[in-house]
């Protein structure tokens, strides 16, 4: 079991699953050191959150790697107890591989994949000197599934699983106080969709638009319980973290058909599109 105490830093603090977390750690007594490009946002929840707990922000871009470093030094310092760090700033791409340049990709890796390696790495050798430690990385059901559209999403989040299943199993080898999880969300309100960027080579804002729908009414699960459920894994040292029931069916069906899910699955996506 994982202790909920000390502090945290969460990236991707401002909105979403980071900004229900930073909600939920704060009233179990958690000191917080938040992170995101969304300096506004931060503020205001810093603000909400009030003076019970110290409260740090931090204006980073986790595509930078410098602002990572930075990130990490300042919190340490700031809040000496920090035990929890939460990887958990995204973008989406929406468009096929062949709509995509490279640059794009590069965008969305840079954020997505290495965002999360280099919190890891910055934030490691403090979290190994902790008594407890916990490293929580935010991959995505796209990580466990690849779904036509999602060629650079889904290339980047089945990365952070293997990067995240690799390190934990290092880190248990060495006997390391240092736990890690990855996460694997479905559907979750937020806003990616609507923030999503777009191909160079879409030009249908239609589908766009029909993109952001069905993504929203099919999106199940609240950001709260999403941050519930992280915290019970924490707590429990899970070391896969599945957030809401079409998560669980995804990864099942993938189990059971490896290399022929996507028929059955977007039938059933299809129908939850819809609210069927």
């Amino acid at each position: 079991m994982t202790t909920i105490r000390g502090a945290a830093a969460i990236t991707g603090a401002a909105s979403g699953i980071g900004r229900a977390l930073a909600l939920e750690l704060a009233q179990r007594d958690c000191d917080l050191a938040l992170a995101d490009r969304d300096e506004a946002g931060l503020k205001a929840l810093a603000t909400e959150i009030g003076t019970t707990r110290k409260v740090s922000v931090h204006r980073v871009d986790v595509g930078e790697p410098a602002d990572i470093v930075r990130f990490a030094s300042e919190a340490t310092t700031a809040h000496p107890a920090l035990g929890i760090v939460v990887n958990n700033a995204g973008v989406a791409l929406m468009g096929s591989f062949e709509e995509i340049d490279q640059a794009q990709m590069d965008w969305l890796f840079d954020i997505n994949f290495w965002g999360v390696v280099h919190g890891t790495r910055a934030f490691l050798p403090h979290l190994k000197t902790r008594p407890e430690a916990h490293i929580v990385n935010l991959s995505s059901i796209f990580g466990i599934i690849a779904p036509p559209g999602q060629a650079a999403y889904a290339a980047a989040k089945f990365a952070v699983r293997g990067f995240s299943e690799s390190l934990r199993h290092e880190l248990s080898a060495a006997g390391s106080p240092v736990k890690l999880s990855v996460v694997h969300p479905g559907g979750v309100a937020t806003a990616i969709a609507r923030n999503a960027r777009t191909g160079v080579g879409v030009t249908d804002n239609a589908r766009r638009a029909q993109s952001i729908e069905r993504f929203e009414n099919a999106a199940k699960t609240t950001p709260k319980d999403a941050a519930l459920r992280i915290i019970r894994g924490i707590e429990k040292n899970e070391p896969r973290i599945l957030i809401g029931n079409d998560a669980r069916f995804m990864d099942l069906l993938q189990r059971f058909r490896p290399g022929t899910y996507w028929a059955p699955l977007q039938r059933r996506l299809e129908k939850m599109a819809k609210g069927a």
